[in-house]
């Protein structure tokens, strides 16, 4: 019984230190404790990158470089992966907007982005949430309720986002993305509420597919 104790013991002490325990009132809090964590799972696989999609998230969509999600509270999740800014290392020139609900710059791990939270005219309970960061977008209209698990949810997906140099050379080198260099901006600034809507009720009005194309999704973390 004394052997068994003390090896309980020790497993706590082992493992105690890795626990990320999550603040259900403090966005900020949350956000510094994923982002900053170096992880290297990935669930999702495409052609130049990969990345990994937390348990209770499902595709609605799911194309090369967009995809739409949901999770259980029916809250939408649009994601955009921007890999010609990756590849040609474009900076993000970001500055404090002070005029929606909550906006932080973000920097960790040789990351950079933002995320803007804005509040829905007519219905103060919902809010607009914008995070950019590693190379990628995801925008969300989620009740406030959910605002902390929904942000939870796109810093798991945004931090492990990891791409294929190699690959993505090859495919922007045959033209196969398509951009014009010298006019390129990243993410350019045509992206709103608008349009996020626009995807989604394209989404909820059509019956868009009926398959999402299973062979691109592997369940299994990486080994």
């Amino acid at each position: 019984m004394k052997k068994v104790v003390v090896l309980l013991i020790c497993v706590l002490l082992l493992t105690g230190c890795s626990i990320k325990r999550l603040d259900n009132n403090n966005i900020s809090i949350n956000i510094k404790k994923l982002l900053s964590l170096k992880v290297n799972l990935h669930n999702v696989y495409f052609e130049g990158y990969k990345y990994y999609v937390p348990h209770g998230l499902k595709f609605n969509l799911k194309e090369e470089y967009n995809a739409l999600l949901s999770d259980k509270y029916n809250n939408k999740y649009y994601l955009f992966i921007d890999a010609i800014a990756f590849y040609y290392k474009y900076e993000y020139i970001t500055t404090q907007d002070n005029n929606v609900h909550y906006f932080e710059n973000l920097d960790y791990n040789n990351k950079k982005g933002y995320i803007k939270i804005e509040v829905v005219e007519n219905n103060k309970n919902m809010k607009y949430v914008t995070m950019v960061y590693n190379y990628a977008k995801i925008e969300s209209l989620v009740e406030e309720k959910n605002l902390n698990y929904a942000v939870s949810n796109m810093c798991y997906i945004l931090r492990s986002i990891k791409f294929n140099r190699k690959i993505l050379k090859s495919l922007i080198g045959n033209d196969k993305l398509n951009y014009k260099e010298e006019d390129y901006k990243l993410f350019k600034e045509d992206s709103s509420k608008q349009n996020f809507l626009d995807v989604v009720s394209k989404y909820e009005d059509e019956s868009y597919k009926d398959t999402l194309e299973d062979e691109k999704i592997n369940i299994e973390e990486d080994k």
